[in-house]
């Protein structure tokens, strides 16, 4: 065998190695669409519950497969429109809170606020607070989560 026939060898060897380890990991990073998230809306209040101006904590509970899932979401109502938002910080996760003495969002784990229409005013943040969709029938408010292919 010749030089130039045995390092052929060698690097086809060495991508093909290089592949086996890339590609599950390019698996891992963009998971088929059996795991993608689909936009499910839940019941969450009453018509009559909602704020007249402000913004107002709702509890959001919902049943996936026999086990009942506990959430939160924040509405605010002007007079405009109602809008609703997801109480993620978009940092990293942490849950935030609405503090009616500030008007804010606050995340209490890394000093993340947000203003009154989710907009980052402070912290490391690096985009505004999730909107959520909403959807008003027959006088109840259901709002739109994203979940992994599960009905409710």
């Amino acid at each position: 065998m010749e030089r130039r026939d045995f390092l052929k060898k060698i690097v086809k060897l060495f991508f093909f190695t290089l592949s086996l380890i890339i590609l599950p990991i390019i698996f891992y990073i963009y998971p088929p669409r059996i795991k993608q998230k689909k936009l499910t809306f839940v019941y969450l209040t009453d018509e009559d519950e909602l704020p007249r101006s402000g913004v107002k904590r709702f509890e959001l509970k919902y049943s996936i497969q026999e086990k009942t899932m506990l959430g939160y979401v924040f509405l605010k109502k002007d007079e405009l429109q109602l809008t609703a938002f997801s109480p993620i910080c978009t940092h990293l996760g942490c849950l935030v809170k609405w503090s009616n003495i500030q008007k804010e969002f606050v995340c209490a784990c890394h000093g993340g606020k947000y203003d009154i229409n989710g907009n980052v005013i402070a912290g490391p943040p690096p985009k505004p607070l999730e909107r959520l969709p909403l959807d008003i029938k027959e006088g109840k408010v259901f709002v739109g989560v994203k979940l992994y292919g599960q009905d409710i």
